[in-house]
Order: C-alpha cells, then sequence, then structure tokens
C-alpha cells in the first residue's frame, strides 16, 4: 500500500485532542461516514490514510510498523516497544496527556523516601516477612529497568489490572508504579511519590514507526504533513517583531540575535525596516532594548504559520531511517 497511515485514538478526550492538535496546523481529520468510520483521510494532504485505534492498538501497530505514524503517549511507547529508541522516534510532543509514571509507597513508611531505601527496605524485608516486596503495576518493563538502574533487586511485580492505587491498602502488594497526572489520587490512598521516584515524565507524542516501509509515496505525504505542522509550531513559539531603527539596521539584527536569540528571516537592508522572529518570552525585552537604540514605534504579531526552507521534524525522521 503506497498510502502514509496514521494512527490516531478513535474516541473520548485523546481524539478530541488530537483532532484540535491537527486543527491548529490547518489539517482536517474526515471521516466519510461519520463517527463509528474507522478509517479516515486528512483534507487537503492526498495519500494519507488515517486509522481510529484504541491507544493500546496504536502503540502495537507502531511497535510492529504495521502503520507509519501514531499519536500514543510516551509511557505507552517505552512500555509495549521493546528497544524503543531503534524502533521509533518522537517526532513532537503534542501538548496533551501529561502524566508521570512514579514509584509510590505508603506515607507510613517514613523513612522511605528515596530509591535507595526502598532498596534498603527490600533487602531485609524478606527475611523479616518470608517474602519479597510486592510492587503492584501495569508498567512491568519500564519498572523493570527503573529498579535494575536504582540496584533494586528484591521485589516481586503484581500485575494490576484495576485501581492499581488501590493495591496497597487493600493488602494485595505492599507499592506500586502508576502513572499520575496531580498526585490526588495517590495521597487520597495514602501514598507518596519517591523523591527520586519519578521514572518518565509523559505526554502524547507523534511517534513515527522506523521500522514501516517507507517508500517515495509515504516520505512525500510524511513532508506535506510535517511542514504544515512544523510551521504551526514555529509561529506558537515566536512573535513577529517591526521597527524602524536609527542607523545601521543590519548591526542592530546582529545585536538582536546575540542578546535575545532574534533571527532577521527576510534579510535585512542598511537603512531599511527591521522585521525579526524573536523568542516568546523575549518580546517585551526586545520592545525595551529597540526603543532604547531610538526606534519610535514596535509592533509585535503573530503569524498563523511560519514555513521555513528546512524542516526540522521532516529531517529527523528522515535522518534516523538513514540509520
Amino acid at each position: 500500500m503506497s498510502a502514509l497511515l496514521i494512527a490516531v485514538p478513535s474516541k473520548g478526550r485523546l481524539q478530541e485532542n488530537a483532532d484540535a492538535f491537527f486543527g491548529r496546523a490547518g489539517l482536517s481529520v474526515v471521516r466519510s461516514r461519520g463517527d463509528r468510520d474507522y478509517r479516515g483521510t486528512i483534507s487537503g494532504i492526498p495519500g494519507v490514510e488515517v486509522l481510529f485505534l484504541s491507544a493500546s492498538e496504536i502503540t502495537r501497530e507502531i511497535g510492529a510498523g504495521n502503520v507509519h505514524l501514531g499519536i500514543t503517549g510516551e509511557d505507552l511507547v517505552r512500555e509495549v516497544i521493546p528497544d524503543a529508541g531503534s524502533a521509533i522516534e518522537l517526532v513532537t510532543p503534542l501538548g496533551f496527556g501529561r502524566a508521570n509514571v512514579v514509584v509510590a509507597v505508603p506515607q507510613m513508611w517514613i523513612d522511605v523516601r528515596t530509591m535507595a531505601d526502598l532498596d534498603d527496605v527490600a533487602q531485609g524485608f524478606h527475611a523479616r516477612h518470608g517474602r519479597r516486596l510486592r510492587v503492584a503495576t501495569k508498567y512491568v518493563n519500564l519498572t523493570r529497568a527503573f529498579f535494575a538502574d536504582h540496584a533494586v533487586g528484591d521485589y516481586l511485580i503484581v500485575e494490576s489490572l484495576g485501581a492499581t492505587e488501590g493495591t496497597p491498602a487493600s493488602g494485595a502488594a505492599d507499592l506500586i508504579v502508576d502513572i499520575t497526572t496531580t498526585g490526588e489520587t495517590l495521597e487520597a490512598n495514602a501514598l507518596k511519590i519517591l523523591d527520586d521516584g519519578v521514572i518518565l515524565k509523559s505526554e502524547a507524542n507523534l511517534v513515527a514507526a522506523l521500522n514501516a516501509d517507507w517508500g517515495g509515496p509515504q516520505r512525500r505525504a510524511l513532508k506535506s504533513l510535517l511542514d504544515r505542522i512544523a510551521a504551526e509550531e514555529r509561529a506558537r513559539t515566536i512573535r513577529e517583531v517591526r521597527a524602524a531603527v536609527p542607523g545601521d539596521a543590519r548591526k542592530v539584527a546582529d545585536d538582536m540575535a546575540d542578546k535575545f536569540r532574534c533571527e532577521a528571516p527576510f534579510g535585512t537592508e542598511k537603512s531599511g525596516p527591521l522585521v525579526l522572529h524573536c523568542p516568546l518570552d523575549a518580546i517585551h525585552a526586545v520592545a525595551d532594548h529597540l526603543r532604547e537604540l531610538g526606534s519610535e514605534a514596535v509592533s509585535v504579531a503573530q503569524a498563523d504559520y511560519v514555513f521555513q526552507a528546512r524542516n526540522p521534524l521532516y529531517d529527523r525522521v528522515m535522518r534516523r531511517l538513514a540509520g
């Protein structure tokens, strides 16, 4: 098949957020037969087919190389896909689905604040209680890797199928590894996160499957897609600043680049008006500095899109595919 296949969430808040992500880039996901249609297209970009799947299905399909792109959480990618670092490329974070995978222990364990403390407890637990510490989690692979990195070895994983945070209180486990957004549910279950117990800060990402079939048609469709996404991202993170400056405008542009990381995307004439793209967090300082240099007025505007000759998102995927 020559289409670029993109797997996106099929329902709920994740689907709404995915639609909003595409919408910001001027892309419309179309289901020709309504919400029950599990295939769709992206209006304006030929050669793209959208598959509507559950979060777990999306991750599996990315790992198997059955789709080229998918929208899913980094936590699922790292948990489900073996050797994810070589199998996928996180193209861009999407700004939603943020949550942390954490190690949490009962609050009554007042002397256990770090993974080193947990290791001390684990070493003596077996001798005192005749069993290993039980860790309830849905994140088996992430847990094993993190515990190994911290040299914690004397424990037993209890795979959780329900509300993981309730397992210590029920006696099914001694501590947990789970995902949390605010920590309120953990606190409500008398649990605390270890000081160094954040395994992964996760959010939804656009993920590329490196072992998918990337032929010419798929690469061309990917470039069209990522051109729009990158242009929206660039516009969102900069502001266009215009001012007439006394003296040599080229020297001022160089000065603004050094001081504020501004760029002159259209070039600068010696005596012409100055047009800069500046980081969002530097705008007020930029305006102050230009007025100090003698500018009578400084205008600041937000662009809808900023298309550049080189697309960093597309280039990164191509570098990974080149090996």
